[in-house]
């Protein structure tokens, strides 16, 4: 186990690159399972979550190169089915959220897929009854083996059928999702690519790593339409074929440098954040008064003394929301609690999506920042404006996004803070210290 101590107070200054999106990467990295020719994807975050899933892939007899300093090449020709029923191959999914991904690629390609129930943050439910119910209407069944804590899914002809039959069963039909899940749209996506016939999905996540995943597989020979939009089609072929692969920056990265500039920053510069796919991100910064400017693809944000809330053009007061995507994300709702928290004015912050996210709260209470926990999705945070120094201490981290919001936090806060179960913060964000050490950040990294 190992921790963060931050000495608070340090101006960051400087120009910092957003690492590649880890979102999207698993997807993409998920959906070379699909073909048996060579899949190179570059712009790869090294970051737990992203390693853990290569090796998982490298388990079950994907062939892996590294290309570069970010860059990967995969074939995954000649894999070991058996491995996936393995209680080891459980154990590691049960580990990693992503791994729910390979599902899709490998019911796809296969006719069956096993999974584990998957880890991942502890953020509140987040169930799976999308991609099932997806997978369902695609012609698979499913069963959850509670002898070993495995999903099994299996894509059946009427007649049991060979081996063969099995992995061409799948059929495509019109569905509606319950809920425009990122990772359910993903894994459908993938599923049904190989499937015969026509598949539409509406009510499909349309976020910028949902549009890359089909653009890849479209260059593997796929053919969806829709792209953008929250009504894809997808028209199933025999079989898909190699490509190379760029991963976009990582949006929420770039929203969490926003954040500590504007609350810690003496001027930066975040480059080649690619502006066109952040949506409504910037704006929400805007929103709680931070200078953002553009200059290319990239953001600088300027010192600024104060920043005040925006007010709602009836007077009410400002409110940030979570919604699906072209809406605010909830991944950044953690650090725009933190921004708010030395903004002049107040903001109710209301997270949607998921009942645990706000729990780390208390840790900013006790640091003094002035927050109302109105229940488990809103908080009303009352601004310092900078008139009163958050307090330096011990904090453990919870979940990826909750860790950076606590550690922006004790880059502000006055005197030594320390950070506990910093592997959640490694799982999405890359060498994450050394990065802002080298804007003027003092973060030294701890055995315990």
């Amino acid at each position: 186990m190992q921790s963060f101590i931050i000495e608070g107070g340090h101006k960051l200054s400087g120009t910092i690159i957003p690492q590649g999106a880890k979102n999207e990467a698993l997807q993409v990295i998920c959906a070379s399972l699909l073909t048996e020719e060579t899949v190179r994807i570059d712009n790869v975050p090294n970051i737990l979550d992203v390693n853990n899933l290569i090796q998982l892939l490298r388990d079950i007899g994907v062939e892996v190169e590294k290309q570069g300093e970010n860059g990967y090449s995969f074939r995954a020709a000649n894999l070991n089915l058996d491995f996936l029923g393995s209680d080891v191959f459980a154990n590691k999914c049960s580990a990693l959220r992503g791994s729910v991904l390979m599902i899709g690629p490998l019911l796809a390609r296969f006719g069956k897929a096993v999974v584990a129930e998957p880890g991942g943050d502890k953020i509140g439910r987040r169930r799976l009854d999308t991609h099932f119910l997806g997978f369902k209407n695609l012609g698979a069944n499913f069963e959850f083996n509670a002898l070993q804590n495995v999903y099994e899914i299996q894509a059946l002809p009427e007649d049991g059928g060979t081996e063969e039959q099995r992995c061409n069963s799948l059929h495509g039909t019109y569905m509606l999702l319950d809920e425009a899940s990122v990772t359910g749209t993903a894994n459908i996506i993938m599923a049904a690519t190989l499937a015969e016939g026509t598949t539409t999905i509406y009510n499909a996540a349309c976020e910028p790593y949902i549009q890359q995943l089909c653009t890849m597989l479209n260059n593997m020979g796929a053919r969806i339409t829709g792209i953008g939009s929250n009504l894809l089609t997808i028209d199933g072929v025999k079989s898909l074929c190699g490509t190379a692969h760029r991963i976009l920056p990582d949006m929420i990265e770039v929203g969490s440098f926003i954040g500590m500039a504007a609350m810690i920053g003496d001027g930066i510069r975040i480059k080649d954040v690619s502006l066109r796919n952040l949506g409504i991100i910037p704006e929400a910064f805007r929103r709680l008064g931070v200078d953002i400017k553009t200059e290319g693809d990239d953001i600088i944000i300027p010192r600024q003394e104060h920043y005040v809330v925006d007010s709602f053009i009836d007077g009410s007061i400002m409110t940030l929301a979570d919604a699906p995507w072209p809406g605010l994300t909830p991944d950044l709702i953690s650090v725009l609690l933190v921004v708010a928290t030395q903004a002049r004015g107040s903001v109710l912050i209301h997270q949607k999506m998921f009942e645990s996210r706000l729990f780390f709260l208390d840790k900013l209470i006790d640091m003094g920042a002035q927050i109302i926990l109105c229940d488990p999705h809103r908080a009303v945070v009352i601004g310092h404006d900078r008139t009163k120094q958050l307090r330096a201490g011990r904090m453990t981290s919870p979940d990826i996004r909750a860790g950076i919001a606590l550690l922006i936090a004790a880059l502000t806060a006055g005197g030594t803070s320390r950070i506990d179960n910093i592997g959640q913060i490694d799982r999405g964000y890359e060498n994450i210290e050394a990065r802002l050490n080298a804007l003027g950040a003092r973060i030294t990294r701890v055995e315990n």
